[in-house]
């Protein structure tokens, strides 16, 4: 399928600067365009692969000036990492689509007692089992477990391999990738005076709210008691641990590799970067922003940014780093001191012994 310059631009209200009627049938990067591609600028830094590249088409901002000559067609928008973003979803769509495909694929178990909406797809070998709701137009791919009493609202994406248990509730528009685990056990042991440890029975459950979406081979454990809470809007990327009794807020962001301990909040809109360490019981406020691999055991306040481990405020952050960068050079200078004021104790003792 290949669109116009025009088409592209009327679809993002966008303005046009060259040949308009240039057509574009696939999406690249700007360093790899290639002729019949569609590309974007919206980082400085790859502003020079505007004036090599052969994308027929280049989104830009509105108020880009170009200090070289170019070849490409530019459609300028406001935003151009949103409006290519848009792009890439309608990209997306059609590359998936299945010609609004539904059914039930055999073999497939489905409890008498399921309730299945309207144009829902399920692959072959599901497990559907008791008393388990599924909302209208939802894509529920092959090898995948839903537990008794679950809810899955509509136009959901369970992707391949995924694990469902008992109970839980998931909202609209949801998409859950390959392998991931919803409901597993909290990892709650009580210890005995012998060293042993008896298992706290979880009780409760996971709730997923609208529009989240969730990373292959994440794991996201119930409550102890209660529930365990993705708000509307968030992001989990690939292979997160949430602990049982967390809260992620609405519309944060979780990167790859990170542990969320048990009955942390995390505030709305937050960012935490890959492999951070977040500690238990913990309230993060509103807007936090946590740097890769840092480790958090503290409380923060609203829209701060923290780094390092154990975590710090971000500017001591960037002081502390420079101050390690020079510890070589820092231990070397003080080695040397200490040589000469060896050197210069050994003369002082010398003088002191003739003066005798």
């Amino acid at each position: 399928m290949q669109f116009t310059a025009k088409q592209i631009s009327e679809f993002l209200n966008g303005t046009i600067e060259g040949d308009e009627n240039v057509k574009v049938g696939e999406l690249s990067k700007i360093e790899n365009g290639t002729v019949g591609s569609l590309s974007f600028l919206s980082n400085p830094k790859y502003e020079s692969y505007l004036y090599t590249t052969s994308a027929s088409v280049v989104i830009v901002s509105k108020d880009f000036v170009a200090t070289q000559p170019f070849t490409s067609t530019l459609v300028r928008v406001q935003d151009p990492y949103s409006a290519f973003s848009v792009l890439l979803e309608k990209y997306n769509e059609a590359l998936n689509f299945d010609g609004g495909k539904s059914g039930i694929d055999e073999p497939s178990f489905i409890h008498p007692t399921a309730k299945i909406g309207k144009n829902v797809f399920i692959g072959a070998f599901c497990s559907i089992e008791e008393n388990v709701v599924i909302g209208d137009n939802t894509k529920i791919y092959t090898q995948i477990y839903i537990g008794k009493d679950s809810v899955i609202g509509a136009n959901a994406t369970i992707f391949p391999g995924v694990k469902i248990y008992n109970r839980t509730q998931i909202g609209d528009r949801v998409t859950i990738h390959s392998n991931a685990v919803i409901g597993s056990d909290g990892f709650g042991f009580a210890p005995q005076k012998d060293g042993t440890y008896n298992k706290i029975a979880q009780i409760g459950n996971v709730v997923i709210e609208d529009d989240v979406e969730i990373g292959a081979n994440t794991t996201i454990d119930r409550a102890t008691m209660g529930s365990t809470f993705i708000r509307k809007g968030a992001k989990l990327d690939n292979l997160i641990q949430i602990a049982h009794n967390v809260d992620v807020g609405a519309h944060a962001v979780v990167a790859a590799q990170t542990g969320i301990s048990g009955s942390t909040r995390l505030g709305d809109n937050s960012v935490i970067g890959g492999q951070v360490g977040i500690a238990g019981h913990l309230n993060l406020g509103k807007g936090t922003q946590i740097g890769a691999q840092a480790g958090i055991n503290f409380d923060t306040e609203e829209n701060k940014q923290w780094h390092g481990s154990p975590a710090q405020p971000l500017k001591e952050w960037m002081r502390a780093t420079v101050i390690f960068k020079k510890l070589p050079e820092v231990d070397k200078r003080i080695r040397d001191l200490e040589a000469k004021i060896a050197q210069l104790t050994a003369v002082i003792e010398q003088i002191s012994t003739t003066q005798k």
